[in-house]
């Protein structure tokens, strides 16, 4: 039985972010994986060391508010358990949350967890659209698309990795061509959409790392993921990116 934790589904799930934890539990349950959901709300006990995988989605910068001290009280626990490697996904609000601080317009520091070394500021115009990552996966590249939202510049420290390489869309500041973060199995990305239905690869690669941190068979059976390879398809082509080229 795998457990997913959807942390705080009431105040971080924009854009459809719910959607990913529907994609990730519906291919386990296809392949007769067993698998349950755990929402996480405000003060509820949790040990995120039980969990094998665990979301956090985006939100409005007064829901972050709502949540920041709360999420902070967790720190050494949900620190603990990336560590152990705990699977994450944090997009946008999630992503920024993970990360050393948010610097508003006006220079006022809002502080993050700090489990990654990265920070984020605000700039004065948002970055929106559709985009395409270029992506390595266990040494296997994929090309990944989503739909970005957001004010925030991050920019990524030492032993933090970028997601990926932007083809087409600003990523995560429009300037260095990265977007995202991973650091041991924590995935970041400011890519809603959402990100793992539009992406199987992707959600099959969190999923074999659940699985091995279990210790269980990380080669699960094959899903004919056809359909969502011709609608990839047909968006990188509106982005205006050819197959097989960079």
């Amino acid at each position: 039985m795998l457990t997913v934790g959807h942390l705080y589904p009431d105040l971080l799930n924009l854009y459809g972010d719910r959607g990913n934890i529907i994609a990730f539990t519906r291919r386990c349950r296809w392949r007769g994986i067993p698998v349950r959901v755990r929402e996480i709300n405000l003060g509820e006990d949790v040990d995120f060391r039980e969990l094998d995988f665990l979301f956090l989605g985006g939100g409005s910068d007064r829901e972050q508010d709502l949540m920041a001290a709360d999420l902070a009280a967790r720190r050494e626990n949900l620190r603990a358990a990336i560590e152990d490697g705990l699977v994450v996904l944090a997009i946008c609000g999630g992503y920024q949350l993970l990360g050393r601080y948010y610097r508003t317009l006006d220079g006022r520091e809002i502080p993050g967890l700090g489990l990654l070394d990265l920070y984020t500021q605000a700039g004065g115009k948002r970055l929106i659209g559709n985009v395409a990552v270029e992506i390595t996966l266990g040494g296997r590249v994929i090309r990944a698309t989503g739909f970005e939202n957001h004010a925030g510049r991050t920019f990524l420290g030492t032993g933090v990795a970028s997601l990926g390489r932007v083809l087409a869309g600003c990523g995560n500041n429009g300037r260095d061509g990265t977007e995202g973060a991973r650091y041991r199995n924590v995935f970041c990305s400011y890519l809603h959409g959402p990100l793992l239905p539009k992406n199987p690869a992707l959600t099959d690669h969190l999923l074999c790392l659940a699985l091995a941190r279990r210790g269980l068979d990380d080669s699960p059976a094959f899903l004919d993921d056809t359909l969502e390879e011709q609608a990839n398809a047909v968006m990188l082509a509106r982005l205006g990116i050819r197959q097989g080229r960079n």
